[in-house]
Order: structure tokens, then C-alpha cells, then sequence
């Protein structure tokens, strides 16, 4: 009896071991609205936690490949965050420029997919891409789909704004 019980506890602690736990820092969360985004962005994905407690997020899964494809689709809802736990996910979730030259200059780009729930959140981002130089024009509205930016600027400044405030978007 003493036997079996040992076996289910060293089970246990197996299963335990066999959890991944990736952390995502930096993502814009300042409401309900954005953690229940950020939950719904991992609905599909069986046997994984998604925990959004500010600007952290905890993904716990059985299967690192799991926790790896749910950062995925938070980022693909709309919301950006550093992954730590896993360089190449970090590094595949930022796509860095890696050009030689430099990147030639935007004057309008529409950005969409950024996770837009309510008014702190288009404030934030409005925050985000007025801090980027060279952009002259914008509108941002809570709830939009997707919105303008103009003026004279570089794509992957734009971008590095949005994640820096926690989020990810489509810019073309």
C-alpha cells in the first residue's frame, strides 16, 4: 500500500515537472475588456492557464510548444509582451529590422488588430504613436479596428512604440 501511494506521489510530481510556464511582461492590460482579451485569446487551447495580473501575463501549460502557440495568439489579438522563459519566441514576437540600409520612410500607414476595448486603451495607444517621430497625424478610437497614422516616419519605429506600450498590431 505504502509502494503504491509512493508511485502516485512521484506521478504527480512528474506531471507537475512536465508544466511549461512562459511570462509575458510588458502587455497593455488596463481593464476587464483587455484581461478578458487576453483569456479569450487562449480559449482554444486545451489543458492551458492564461493568468493576465497587470502588465504580466502567465501562461502555464503541459506542452511547451502549447504555451509557445498561445503567446502566439495573445500577440495575434492585439496585445504585445516580452516572453521570457524562451529567446526565440521573444525573438520572433518583436521581427527586429534587420535591413543594412536604412528603411525608407512612411507618410501613411493603417495600423490594425491592436486590441482597442475602450478609451484607456486608445489613449494609450495614441500615447504610443505620438511619441514617434516624424508622425503628424492620427485618430485613435476606442473599439476602431484599425486606424491612420501620417506624417514622415519609419515603420519599425512605429512598431517598436506600440510594443513598448504593449501592444501588437498590422501595419502596412
Amino acid at each position: 500500500m505504502k509502494l503504491l501511494t509512493l508511485l502516485s506521489l512521484l506521478a504527480v510530481a512528474a506531471t507537475v515537472r512536465a508544466e511549461t510556464t512562459l511570462t509575458m511582461t510588458g502587455v497593455h492590460n488596463c481593464c476587464k475588456g483587455c484581461a478578458n482579451g487576453i483569456i479569450k485569446a487562449a480559449a482554444d487551447f486545451k489543458d492551458v492557464t492564461v493568468t493576465p495580473e497587470g502588465k504580466k501575463v502567465t501562461i502555464v501549460s503541459k506542452k511547451k510548444s502549447d504555451a509557445k502557440k498561445v503567446a502566439e495568439a495573445i500577440i495575434a489579438a492585439g496585445y504585445f509582451g516580452t516572453i521570457e522563459g524562451d529567446e526565440s519566441a521573444s525573438k520572433s514576437a518583436s521581427k527586429p529590422a534587420t535591413a543594412s540600409k536604412p528603411e525608407a520612410k512612411l507618410t501613411k500607414a493603417t495600423v490594425s488588430g491592436v486590441h482597442l476595448c475602450c478609451q484607456k486603451c486608445a489613449t494609450a495607444a495614441t500615447d504610443a504613436v505620438k511619441s514617434v517621430a516624424g508622425v503628424t497625424k492620427y485618430e485613435i478610437v476606442s473599439k476602431a479596428e484599425s486606424f491612420t497614422v501620417e506624417g514622415e516616419f519609419a515603420k519599425a519605429d512605429l512598431v517598436a512604440a506600440l510594443n513598448s506600450a504593449g501592444f501588437a498590431g498590422d501595419i502596412k
